[in-house]
């Protein structure tokens, strides 16, 4: 039984799990998203969030203890400049997880991106258009509710009335749009 066992080991000693999450924190950091197995993206998550949290507040120590992690300069340069400065309001949930429909062909090992979430600029730009176009409120069915101005009620009007079709006897639809096409033919 895995009863709290929390980490998963990936199949590897523990010099070579770090070395290789020290590794793909890096790659992310670096180019802000990495495709690699949905197990490997799960447990670099775990590795990189706490990493991202510390370089929030740019000190000595949380420099020594995330270069301790990650043993790369041009990594800890980007993340406390960059990186830091992007996620500095986010309260957590740096990474995102995107899976992939393609597995991998050596081994079908489930394939995904993994990303950091203020990098991507497509749904960045998709998130500002939304926020940024105006949307028309709903009006509520039942009573008690917000109240409607009156002016904004008489400027609008009612959509056209659309003929319907009656089914008889348990006809399709079909059926009924060919018996009202051979009566209009008539």
């Amino acid at each position: 039984m895995r009863h709290g066992k929390k980490i998963n080991h990936l199949g590897r000693t523990t010099a070579h799990r770090h070395a290789m999450l020290s590794n793909m924190a890096t790659s992310l950091i670096l180019h802000k998203r990495v495709t690699t197995t949905v197990a490997k993206a799960k447990a670099l998550r775990q590795y990189v969030e706490p990493l991202l949290t510390k370089a929030k507040d740019d000190t000595t120590h949380s420099r020594r203890t995330v270069f301790a992690t990650l043993q790369n300069k041009e990594s800890m340069k980007e993340l406390f400049g960059v990186v830091a400065e992007k996620i500095g309001q986010r309260p957590g949930g740096y990474t995102r997880i995107l899976k992939l429909s393609a597995t991998r062909a050596g081994d079908n090992a489930d394939m995904c991106i993994i990303e950091l979430v203020d990098f991507n600029e497509t749904m960045m730009e998709s998130k500002n258009a939304a926020e940024a176009k105006t949307t028309t409120t709903r009006r509520s069915r039942r009573r008690g509710g917000k109240a409607e101005p009156a002016a904004a009620s008489t400027n609008e009007s009612a959509p056209a009335d659309t003929p319907t079709e009656t089914l008889v006897n348990g006809e399709t639809r079909e059926e009924a749009e060919k018996r009202h096409e051979a009566e209009d033919a008539e």
